[in-house]
């Protein structure tokens, strides 16, 4: 703590040069006369200049008219330097709030709270409001929320008016220990504290919160240190003192506690700790926590032999925080030092007195003051200190700096929120302050709730219990301190929480979210959470998130992904200044950016790897950690595209990144790849918050490989004695299985749109809807359609489970669980959550994925089953999840039934399959049809695929849904739902021109746009030219409804027809891009470039990626652009949402593609 008396600079006439800036009593004689537009409180001015005397710029403060306390200044005396002013100090023997102000207090917080989320909620406001508000009538109090602490606590520093350093504020980390109840948890807690925040010598500002004051404040928690780290001050028989004379009476009270003095100048003192209003105990701090810098400087040798040294960690722990009327007595908080600090704190009179010694050493005139000695002697012992912390790379400010920060705080400030409380005394540093810029500023200094009080010292007040006081030194706590990382890790496990986001299509992703759990609640409090139920009010309170997502279509979110990445977007903008905001407009402009900024990442954008920047404002999200991990296909040129947009808006946000992205390819390592990056964040994780030393890294890497909730014969069953023996109906199971809203529709017919001499087979599916209300949609959307899989499957599954159950009796999978209680560990077996009351034949065939094939983890699981020891040899290499495996997993695509008839000796029960499988996942088509002309019906295009595995030489296999439908007869049922895709609908405006590129099943979405054309022509809408360009292999055998293209053409709803033909035997192989170049060059240029057209691209990646290249090629030829301006052009359509794109997933061609793919990344591994 400082205290500063300079207040007025006077020139050597008496002429006072600089107004008075040190309270609220600054601006009184400039008081604004509020603007008849302006408002204004009770009269008073709606807000106060302020000048700055030095640039003669002024500024408006209109924050003050929130202090809720009257700072006492009055135009007839300022107490501006009085230390302890009673604005700035409470006394709980005096101030005792009334229920009325408890509610006052309580209210405003909870607004400001409210009122600070990007997202507004005002109905849970009002919700919170009346909690609150009910709970102090009923019980005198109320507890805050996890994130209203850690808002109060970052408010509370914000406010804090003698602080320099509030330009971090939004960084400042909080602990919360509020269910502490004995000094021996508060003692773990604090040397949790201690740790984090030293980090060796890269200071981090942290606060832990203990329990709140009770209405009895006899029962307070306190830390009776007024800081964590404090030097013994000594009193000698002659009066003198030996160390800190500051510390003198709380040096007494330790030893009078049973603290052993050793005597020295240098001695850290025990942490004095009260819990539940008790006699103290005393701890000693261990070594290892107290980092210490001994002073040398750069100059003078004989400076080192001094023997000057100080601590690293200023942690203040007797001030109390006021968050919304909620007192807590003990809270130790920390920043860092200031140069000053130290340099006071060794050379003031009052303490260690240490100038005159070093003015000595320096051949100084210690005789005369006209020599400016002091002066001297100060300055070389501040450039000391600062040498000293930064050759050790402890973190450290010089008070030129820390000024200038405060500066662009208090500039943020006043733009932010209206103003700045400040303490011009306190702020101006001790030494060269008229060459520091506070000094010229005026401020106004008031208090606001969430507020820091200064509070008496608790010895002064308590009342002894009597008995002995415990004390526990070093040696006595050896069996807690010797195992001190162990004790902090479990600590540590029970508060800081890690939050997992994921977003999936297939369930992928949510399997890999559930091992990172496993492998983060060794040292974290984990949760696993889908990104659409996660409340992003909440990120800028989140002390560590990990993120797993896949890609959809052409680097879209998958659906359960959308909401979260549209409210980061918003965020994004509010973050932004006005000229940045187009750069947030959409996920695709954010993508564009992505590589750019992965590039540029080196390690300093990790998390711990260097100090801070502690003169930079702390962003909205610098107190996140996080890291992303992305799961894709690198056939897909928006390759794991919406992890890095996930990656890009959190870090552009100020989050620290734990590790770089991570990025696992479907079609090589993914496993691998996953794995790896999951040990290097835990690991990082652990660093960065200073737990896991208690951690077995072999514990950990198996949670990776799912052991932690692996299958066995005594933690699953099946069995078939359940209350309710009928199923339930199989549109509940699935909704309930796959949590979603289903609908049912049936099957009206199929047809088969390719001649018997094509060989192959693309069906017309055409669907009742009458009887489903939910099944609404517009042209261009989505059926997501959940199939079955096939009998003979599903049979040759069954015929290798090893235990005896009916396969049409209904049967339910159990787990074993273990529940502690009051009363005791209870255990039983409940039914598992996951797979509904089914029979085994339905459980294969509608829930459970057979066809995919199995992961390290099933493998492993087949290889404890196995008899034959080679075979288990085999699967637990396979199991490994590494090349081997990658290549026996590419080579053979081998489905459930096949890799059990490859592994004969295997013997398998019904619980590994049913609790181990991976669910059947929906499969997507692009609907063929409009809701205006075939109402009550949903028409698909669907391409039936069959395909031999090994090259060509493997077994046949057959697309599951795709065979589902085509084996479909009429009036089965047919479980679906619309999933919109609003980036792929015709332009609001129907006279804008369109163009539609698609091969093959391409076409399907065309269909509809089409007939939807048709339709808003027979009612007489204008609508505008629509060019149609399709593909296929000939005329002849698979020319996709070839009749009704041409009655469109009739009625002039597609204006323009070219057709490719890649196996026409009379002339040329072509594709849709050849003939784009070709055929459609100036029609495409004018439209797109002109007129402000639309292009629609649909099909498989590789026909998507060169019409892209097709198009700039066009805007090259016919637009006389350059290549880099041409591709600016074709990535602005997509921006601007001209271009839409509808990428395939698998289609017959996915072998060639993920060979093709697969062998280049191999080749660069």
């Amino acid at each position: 703590m400082e205290t500063k008396r300079n207040s007025f600079v006077i020139d050597r006439n008496g002429n006072k040069l600089h107004e008075p800036s040190h309270s609220n009593c600054n601006a009184m004689e400039r008081e604004n006369s509020p603007d008849p537009k302006t408002p204004s409180r009770n009269g008073t001015p709606s807000f106060r200049t302020l000048k700055n005397w030095e640039t003669g710029a002024t500024i408006n403060d209109s924050l003050y008219h929130k202090a809720k306390v009257v700072t006492g200044c009055t135009r007839h005396n300022c107490i501006g330097s009085v230390m302890t002013p009673d604005h700035m100090s409470t006394d709980p023997r005096k101030h005792v709030r009334t229920e009325e102000q408890k509610i006052g207090v309580a209210v405003d917080f909870i607004k400001q709270y409210y009122s600070s989320m990007k997202r507004k909620n005002p109905e849970m406001e009002e919700k919170r409001l009346s909690e609150v508000v009910e709970s102090i009538k009923t019980t005198g109090t109320y507890h805050l929320t996890e994130y209203e602490l850690i808002f109060g606590a970052k408010t509370a520093w914000r406010n804090a008016p003698r602080c320099i350093g509030r330009i971090q504020w939004n960084k400042l980390q909080v602990f919360d220990h509020r269910h502490v109840d004995n000094t021996g948890m508060m003692f773990d807690a604090i040397c949790n504290h201690l740790k984090y925040a030293t980090n060796k010598g890269n200071i981090r500002s942290c606060i832990t919160f203990f329990p709140p004051r009770s209405d009895d404040y006899m029962n307070d928690f306190r830390v009776w240190n007024p800081q964590l780290l404090l030097y013994a001050g000594y009193r000698q028989d002659d009066g003198s003192i030996i160390g800190d004379p500051n510390n003198v009476e709380f040096t007494e009270l330790c030893m009078k506690l049973g603290w052993k003095p050793k005597g020295g100048r240098f001695d850290v003192l025990p942490l004095v700790l009260q819990a539940k209003g008790e006699d103290p105990d005393w701890y000693a701090v261990p070594k290892d926590l107290i980092l210490e810098v001994g002073l040398r400087h750069p100059r003078f040798d004989w400076f080192q032999n001094l023997g000057y040294k100080w601590f690293a960690v200023p942690a203040v722990s007797n001030i109390m925080l006021d968050i919304g009327g909620i007192e807590f007595p003990a809270a130790p908080f920390n920043g860092w030092f200031m140069g000053t600090e130290i340099a006071r704190d060794l050379c003031d009179a009052s303490r260690y007195n240490v100038l005159q010694e070093v003015a000595r050493k320096m051949s100084l005139d210690t005789k005369n003051t006209s020599s400016l000695w002091k002066d001297v002697a100060m300055v070389e012992f501040n450039i000391a200190v600062l040498h000293s912390y930064q050759s050790d790379r402890v973190t450290i400010m010089d008070h030129h700096s820390a000024c200038e920060s405060f500066m662009k705080h208090f500039a943020n400030e006043i733009k932010t929120r209206g103003g700045c409380p400040g303490d011009w005394v306190w702020l101006t540093p001790p030494i060269s302050g008229s060459l520091t810029p506070i000094f010229h500023q005026e401020i106004l200094n008031y208090s606001m709730n969430p507020s820091c009080q200064y509070q008496p010292n608790p010895w002064n007040y308590h009342v002894w219990k009597g008995g002995s006081t415990k004390a526990f030194s070093f040696k006595q706590l050896s069996k807690s301190v010797l195992v001190m990382s162990s004790m902090m890790g479990k600590a540590m496990a029970n508060r800081v929480k890690c939050t997992i986001l994921y977003a999936t299509e297939t369930g992928k992703s949510l399997e890999y979210a559930k091992s990172l759990k496993d492998i983060f609640n060794h040292a974290f409090s984990a949760k696993v959470v889908c990104m659409e139920d996660y409340d992003t009010s909440n990120l800028e309170h989140e002390m560590l998130l990990l993120v797993v997502t896949s890609t959809f279509g052409n680097g879209d979110p998958p659906e359960n992904g959308v909401s979260l990445v549209q409210n980061l977007l918003e965020m994004s903008k509010s973050e932004a200044i006005q000229e940045e905001v187009e750069k947030y407009s959409s996920i695709h402009n954010v993508a564009r950016r992505s590589s750019r900024i992965k590039s540029e990442l080196s390690c300093s954008s990790f998390a711990g790897d260097e100090s801070a920047n502690i003169a930079e404002a702390a962003g909205y999200l610098s107190n996140l950690r996080f890291a992303v991990f992305g799961l894709g296909s690198s056939a897909y040129p928006q390759f794991c595209a919406f992890a890095n947009v996930i990656d890009t808006l959190l870090g552009e946000m100020q989050g620290e990144r734990l590790r770089d992205i991570g990025e696992g390819d479907e079609l090589c390592g993914q496993e691998e790849s996953f794995r790896t990056w999951a040990k290097d964040v835990f690991k990082a994780a652990c660093q960065t918050f200073c737990v896991g030393e208690d951690v077995s890294s072999d514990a950990a890497s198996k949670a990776l490989m799912g052991l932690d909730r692996s299958w066995s014969t005594n933690k699953f069953r099946v069995t078939s004695d359940i209350d309710d023996d009928v199923s339930p109906d199989i549109l509940e199971g699935l909704s309930k299985f796959h949590k979603k809203k289903i609908s049912v529709c049936s099957m009206n017919k199929t047809i088969n749109l390719q001649s018997k001499e094509s060989g192959r087979t693309t069906l017309l599916v055409e669907l009742d809807c009458r009887e489903s209300s939910d099944i609404q949609y517009l042209p261009g959307d989505h059926l997501g359609i959940y199939p079955c899989n096939q009998t003979e499957i599903v049979n040759r599954v069954l015929a290798r489970l090893s235990d005896d159950i009916d396969e049409d009796t209904p049967i339910q999978l159990q787990m074993f669980e273990q529940r502690t209680t009051a009363l005791g560990t209870i255990s039983n077996w409940v039914p598992d959550k996951r797979l509904p009351t089914c029979t085994l034949r339905c459980a294969f065939e509608r829930y459970l994925d057979i066809n995919s094939c199995p992961t390290p983890l099933l493998l492993k699981h087949f290889a404890d089953c196995a008899t034959n020891d080679k075979e288990k040899s085999r699967l637990l290499e396979l199991a490994e999840g590494k090349s081997k495996y990658e290549e026996w997993k590419f080579n053979y695509m081998p489905n459930i039934p096949e890799v059990l008839d490859e592994f004969t000796s295997v013997e398998i029960e019904s619980s590994l399959l049913l609790s181990q499988l991976p669910p059947l996942q929906c499969r997507y088509y692009s609907i063929s049809s409009s809701a205006s002309v075939h109402p009550g019906q949903v028409h698909l295009t669907v391409s039936v695929v069959n395909y031999k595995t090994q090259g060509g030489k493997g077994p046949v296999h057959h697309g599951v849904c795709s065979t589902y439908l085509n084996n479909a007869s009429h009036g089965d049922e047919v479980h679906c739902f619309i999933r919109p895709a609003t980036e792929f609908r015709l332009p609001d405006d129907p006279t804008k021109p369109v163009l539609l590129i698609g091969p093959g099943t391409g076409i399907a979405p065309f269909r509809s746009f089409w007939q939807q054309r048709e339709h808003e022509i027979e009612k007489g809408t204008n609508c505008g030219e629509m060019a149609l360009l399709f593909g296929c292999r000939h005329p002849e055998q698979d020319h996709l409804y070839k009749e009704e293209i041409q009655q469109a053409m009739k009625c002039a709803a597609i204006t323009h027809y070219e057709t490719a033909f890649s196996r026409h035997s009379d002339q040329p192989k072509q594709y849709v891009q050849h003939v784009l170049k070709e055929r459609l060059a100036e029609l495409a240029y004018q439209w797109l470039a002109e007129k402000d057209g639309h292009v629609y691209i649909c099909g498989d990646v590789t026909m998507a990626n060169c019409v892209n290249t097709s198009l700039i090629d066009v805007m090259v030829s016919r637009g006389k652009m350059n290549l880099i301006t041409a591709s600016d052009f074709i990535a602005k359509l997509k921006e601007t949402k001209h271009l839409h794109e509808d990428i395939f997933g698998v289609t017959l061609r996915t072998f060639e593609v993920n060979n093709r793919v697969r062998t280049r990344r191999m080749s660069m591994m």
